[in-house]
């Protein structure tokens, strides 16, 4: 259902039209001039207006206009009683998306419908994409001062010179997806579009269809050719973010379209060329995957062309400060807020278990706590002490006054290790300082 909006100083055209067009299960709107027109497409957005040429106060060509000036994005449809070659030229030389003659023939006006609708979808689509585009390209961006995270990002700026598959791993909260933008806006695929698809929040019954696109009654539901994600994405860089959580049935279909680069919309015959680079992206450990079934050994080694793996923040503590600056000027629309030594003191020594994420959070919420302040300060910070994970000062563990429970902390550091190395207890050993035989003991016993 489409919202269309009519315009002409005669009602009975304007009925006409909106009968046919409510028949067909459109929502209408009605303006007698392009004035009253206008002023509703400003405040109400329409997906086509179809219009009378000669109207008094505002015609409909200088509607056009007014509507292009203003960059609404929204197609127009002239009513015209001339049908000649030359008129249909003007037409469109004046900038209309299509025509309808007088009198009225329904079905040449729901044809225009049609045609102007598909436009409208299209517009909307680049309006959307030049938004991201404009959004993305102050983002991508990456702040740091570490060795190890300068080594990444040599390896991303040397990867994106080339069009090969990038398989980005690590924690929540690293900038997986930042690394992405850096490499898409670095490539020569930058002026095209960066898709990025959550395979993790797709019904599995949808996922074909969200990759690939469908021909119209592929399924119930589906009253319309659709575009996929990889042909939406053609020319630019798709994202496949945690695609660790495809189902094998979609790996296998993936797999084939990567190899091939060909790929087919359900329900359809044709054959499309794929020209898109991508991205994958998960917290997960794919080898781990692999050896238990859960993920194709093949489409591992076809994604994992060349790997990148930016390190958990309390890997490069050298960043933190950086970091926190960084996004207290990108926050704060007022005065400068600075850090207190005993704000960096306390930044440093937490363990951040959210990597960057947790720190643009905090510094967000220090941002609200400190606005009558002009400075974040230890206290301003406290905050960071009552999640449970800060608890470490020049003086060691510090016990609460009402004390704890040491079987309750025991299991939930271990179960924090688990979750911070995604299940990897190699990883999580290190991060208690431990041996994988002894995490493993202690997982035993936490852990029923």
């Amino acid at each position: 259902m489409a919202h269309i909006l009519v315009v002409d100083d005669e009602e009975k055209i304007r009925h006409l039209l909106s009968i046919i067009l409510e028949r067909s299960g459109h929502n209408v709107a009605q303006a007698c001039d392009g004035i009253e027109a206008f002023e509703m497409v400003k405040s109400s957005p329409f997906d086509m207006v179809i219009t009378d040429i000669k109207m008094p106060r505002m015609d409909g060509t200088e509607l056009l206009n007014k509507i292009k000036e203003q960059d609404l994005s929204c197609p127009v449809v002239f009513i015209t009683a001339f049908a000649t070659v030359e008129s249909a030229v003007e037409t469109m030389r004046q900038g209309a998306a299509d025509y309808i003659t007088k009198p009225f023939d329904e079905d040449h006006i729901l044809l225009a419908v049609e045609r102007t609708l598909k436009l409208s979808r299209i517009l909307a689509e680049n309006r959307e994409l030049r938004q991201n585009i404009e959004k993305l390209a102050g983002d991508h961006n990456l702040v740091y001062q570490s060795e190890q995270m300068g080594k990444v990002v040599e390896l991303a700026s040397k990867v994106a010179k080339s069009d090969s598959a990038v398989l980005i791993t690590g924690e929540s909260g690293t900038g997986k997806e930042l690394f992405a933008r850096f490499i898409h806006f670095e490539s020569a695929r930058s002026k095209g579009r960066f898709v990025a698809v959550n395979c993790a929040a797709i019904s599995p019954h949808l996922v074909e269809s969200e990759l690939f696109g469908h021909e119209k009654g592929a399924f119930t539901g589906a009253d319309r050719k659709t575009q996929g994600k990889f042909e939406f994405a053609s020319g630019g860089t798709l994202i496949l973010d945690e695609v660790g959580d495809l189902t094998l049935e979609a790996q296998a279909k993936l797999l084939r379209a990567l190899e091939e680069k060909k790929m087919r919309r359900v329900g359809g015959n044709e054959e499309i060329d794929i020209n898109v680079r991508v991205i994958c992206i998960t917290n997960r450990n794919l080898t781990d995957l692999v050896q238990k079934g859960g993920f194709r050994e093949d489409l591992f080694f076809r994604i994992n062309v060349f790997p990148i793996h930016p390190p958990p923040l309390r890997e490069r503590p050298v960043d933190i400060v950086p970091l926190a600056r960084y996004f207290l000027e990108n926050m704060n629309d007022g005065p400068e807020i600075r850090l207190t030594q005993g704000a960096i003191r306390m930044l440093k020594e937490y363990t951040w278990p959210g990597n960057v994420r947790e720190l643009a959070n905090a510094m967000e919420r220090a941002v609200i706590l400190s606005a009558d302040q002009g400075a974040i300060t230890s206290k301003t910070l406290s905050f960071l002490k009552k999640t449970g994970y800060a608890t470490l000062d020049k003086n060691g563990f510090q016990l609460p006054p009402g004390g704890i429970s040491l079987e309750a902390l025991q299991k939930d550091i271990v179960r924090q290790a688990i979750e911070i190395s995604a299940n990897n207890q190699t990883t999580a050993a290190k991060l208690l300082g431990l041996t994988r035989a002894k995490f493993r003991v202690l997982m035993k016993q936490t852990i029923t």
